[in-house]
């Protein structure tokens, strides 16, 4: 009876619908390989009510303000703590790199790898955008272009220039923000619903994961996928959970309290699974809206820890394998340059692969070829990614939230000991999300 009630849960339904794509995959390969669009359809479900629900809550958050210049410091000091939290997870994985060296007795030699395993990867990151085009970029050509392209960025661009239109409008522009409200509470309800189909798109793309690269990848390269899940893990639970404990909470009862938005990115491998839900919880937890509604959306963008890790320490990782050196100034040539390709991915499947790619393009003495030796296991690596990512975005609302005295304290502390609610929409509704 009570297993019974427990698998009533979502969380063990999704940890259910993992364990068996992972059996199904590696028994039956090939049926493994076709739940891919389980998978994919969950994820594309969410993504559809992403931009909505962004729009909403930036716009409607932005629109009760009588402060700009609250809005301007509030931008700035995420910009700041975007930053300096993602150059931390760069150095650690330079760092970890440095002194493990997972890739060190693999002796590949460059010229015996197939340069045509990665040259899909290399082609979509040499299409990298100039400072103008990523500037143009932000601006969509259409109002309603950025909705129907799911462009984050301009999305959020859209609702704040939106938000403080309504500023200036009066009585209307506090009108506006309560059709804003409503609607969003529309969305959440959407959002109920599809998460319901979490435990059988989390089957279907671990059924792909394991039928596609199978275990025997995962193993051959066991060291690299080990060193960067134990990185990962030491920046959430060091570097995450100081930061944490200085704004006042337990990194440890945070992890608890997103414990089923963890499994369901574990299971998708898609940080952007889970994006709405988050700013949901994070408004349970006593973050203000408009500091989550900004925060968050920008962190998809400018604050992914995870990608940078991987990405400083699977560059050292190629070049260990291939017996290449590399001098300290090399090293910090890598860090400047991944400071910079690092901001802009997405919290998609691969991005970050693209985004490696992107960096070796501008390190001549490691071959662009050396790709072929992680295309087998940065499946298993992108699920860490998409978690660390998720994680560092969640601790950076409440960070900022506090400092901008937007976060009610004795909810949060009372919501952790609590754990996490059964539902949060009813909560929402009757309030409770500030």
């Amino acid at each position: 009876m009570m297993l019974l009630r427990s698998f009533r849960l979502l969380y063990v339904q999704v940890l259910a619908g993992i364990a068996l794509g992972i059996l199904v995959g590696y028994v039956w390969p090939e049926t493994g390989v076709a739940l891919k669009p389980l998978g994919d359809a969950f994820v594309r479900l969410i993504k559809m009510v992403i931009a909505p629900v962004i729009f909403c809550t930036v716009a409607a958050g932005i629109a009760r303000m009588s402060d700009m210049k609250a809005f301007g410091r509030l931008g700035l000091r995420t910009l700041v703590y975007f930053e300096v939290v993602s150059t931390l997870a760069l150095a650690v994985g330079l760092v970890v790199g440095r002194l493990v060296k997972p890739g060190a007795g693999f002796n590949v030699d460059p010229a015996a790898l197939d340069p045509s395993i990665a040259a899909g990867y290399v082609e979509k990151a040499s299409h990298g955008a100039t400072l103008s085009e990523s500037l143009l970029a932000v601006i969509p050509e259409a109002f309603f272009g950025a909705f129907a392209e799911g462009n984050l960025l301009q999305v959020l661009l859209i609702a704040i220039l939106t938000g403080i239109a309504c500023t200036r409008l009066g009585d209307f522009g506090r009108q506006a923000a309560d059709v804003f409200d409503s609607v969003s509470h529309l969305f959440f309800g959407i959002i109920q619903l599809v998460v319901k189909f979490a435990p059988i798109g989390a089957f279907g793309a671990m059924g792909f994961t394991i039928g596609k690269f199978g275990i025997a990848a995962l193993v051959k390269l066991g060291a690299l996928v080990a060193t960067f899940y134990a990185t990962s893990l030491i920046f959430v639970l060091v570097v995450l959970g100081s930061i944490a404990a200085l704004a006042g909470f337990s990194i440890l009862k945070y992890l608890r309290y997103i414990r089923e938005e963890l499994l369901i990115v574990l299971g998708t491998s898609s940080s952007e699974s889970v994006l709405p839900q988050m700013m949901q919880k994070l408004q349970q937890l006593g973050a203000g809206k408009t500091t989550t509604g900004l925060v968050i959306p920008m962190g998809y963008s400018f604050n992914l820890d995870g990608t940078n890790i991987y990405m400083t320490l699977a560059t050292l990782f190629l070049a260990q394998a291939m017996n290449i050196p590399i001098t300290l100034g090399q090293e910090l040539t890598l860090l400047g340059v991944a400071m910079l390709t690092s901001k802009g991915a997405s919290g998609v499947t691969g991005a970050g692969f693209i985004t490696l790619a992107a960096t070796l393009a501008v390190i001549p003495d490691i071959p662009i070829a050396g790709l072929a030796l992680l295309v087998g296991v940065d499946r298993f690596m992108s699920e860490c990614r998409a978690l660390t990512n998720l994680v560092g975005n969640g601790v950076a609302t409440l960070v900022i939230a506090s400092w901008e005295g937007d976060l009610d304290r004795d909810r949060l502390r009372e919501e952790l000991d609590r754990g996490p609610p059964a539902t949060l929409t009813a909560a929402a509704a009757a309030g409770g999300a500030d």
